[in-house]
């Protein structure tokens, strides 16, 4: 137990001593994901993967009788229309049971359309009986998109508003924005890392990590300006424990949904949720930790000078 003990105290020192020279892991991860998201458009011209839910194009629901591999039937298609192709996998009790096809077809081109239905049923040996399909128009998919966008904006834009008027001060309530920021950029550029495409559901995963990232930063913020109690570093290590607490408790239920469900849809939100909660632990406390001890730091000097 003293071993233990003393190594604890040696990390609280460090966390409470060192919190300057910390600040370098929350900004590292920003900007680490701001380059990526730079390469993404300057590779692709789009700062994310979309899939055709929100690109356009055709989605085929093949059933299958034995395990096909993702990047062979990816690169089959793709490789014979020269078309952007992404392939899922549907699996039941260890066993695959389908595959979802998505491919960037015009579906107003009926005769690539066509040929590409005529080698789905060649590769897989079905017929046109087996397997459903869903189009989604170009125009269609990028109006999604622009909607989906701009409620993601507007949702931001609000939650920063009312943080404004819960604190009233510039820096705290920018270093909860910013915080919160770096999460859904963090998460982004992970999707885009592992070139994960995202569709209606990743963009509203989006949504709901502003949330899930806001939380642990106005608890902090709340405890730390708003209370007298104490010192700021004992302050802060109260909301620390109560923050993480919350944080890896959504952890759990995230990896818990992104490992056991089936549905492609849920395991993206809970890959993207996962991503932004990680991110969020030293945003919040390391980046907003530190931010906030600077500007009571430079709030208490000016004090004494006058």
């Amino acid at each position: 137990m003293g071993i233990l003990d003393n190594g604890l105290n040696r990390i609280k020192d460090v966390y409470d001593k060192k919190y300057k020279l910390l600040l370098i892991i929350p900004f590292a991860l920003l900007i680490f994901s701001i380059l990526q998201i730079s390469y993404q458009v300057y590779s692709t011209g789009d700062f994310l993967n979309k899939d055709v839910s929100l690109k356009g194009g055709i989605t085929f629901t093949v059933p299958v009788n034995k395990d096909y591999n993702e990047d062979k039937v990816t690169q089959h298609f793709s490789s014979r229309f020269q078309v952007g192709t992404s392939t899922r996998v549907l699996t039941s009790g260890g066993k695959q049971i389908g595959i979802i096809l998505q491919a960037e077809i015009d579906p107003n081109n009926e005769e690539l359309s066509q040929k590409f239905l005529k080698e789905i049923e060649s590769y897989f040996g079905i017929t046109d009986k087996d397997y459903s399909i869903e189009v989604t128009g170009p125009t269609l998919g990028r109006s999604f998109f622009v909607e989906l966008l701009l409620a993601s904006g507007l949702a931001f834009l609000l939650m920063s508003i009312v943080v404004f008027i819960s604190f009233r001060t510039f820096i705290p309530s920018m270093a909860v924005i910013l915080a919160a920021f770096s999460d859904i950029l963090f998460a982004l550029a992970m999707t885009n890392a592992l070139n994960i495409k995202i569709g209606a559901g990743g963009i509203a995963a989006f949504l709901m990590l502003i949330g899930y990232s806001v939380d642990t930063d106005i608890l902090l913020s709340t405890r730390v300006l708003k209370r007298a109690e104490g010192t700021v570093f004992e302050r802060i290590v109260e909301a620390y424990k109560t923050g993480i607490t919350m944080t890896i408790t959504a952890i759990a239920a995230v990896t818990i949904g992104l490992v056991f469900t089936q549905s492609e849809v849920i395991r993206q939100i809970m890959f993207i949720l996962l991503m932004g909660l990680l991110a969020d632990i030293p945003n919040t406390w390391i980046q907003n930790v530190g931010i906030l001890r600077l500007y009571l730091e430079r709030k208490e000097k000016k004090m004494q000078v006058r």
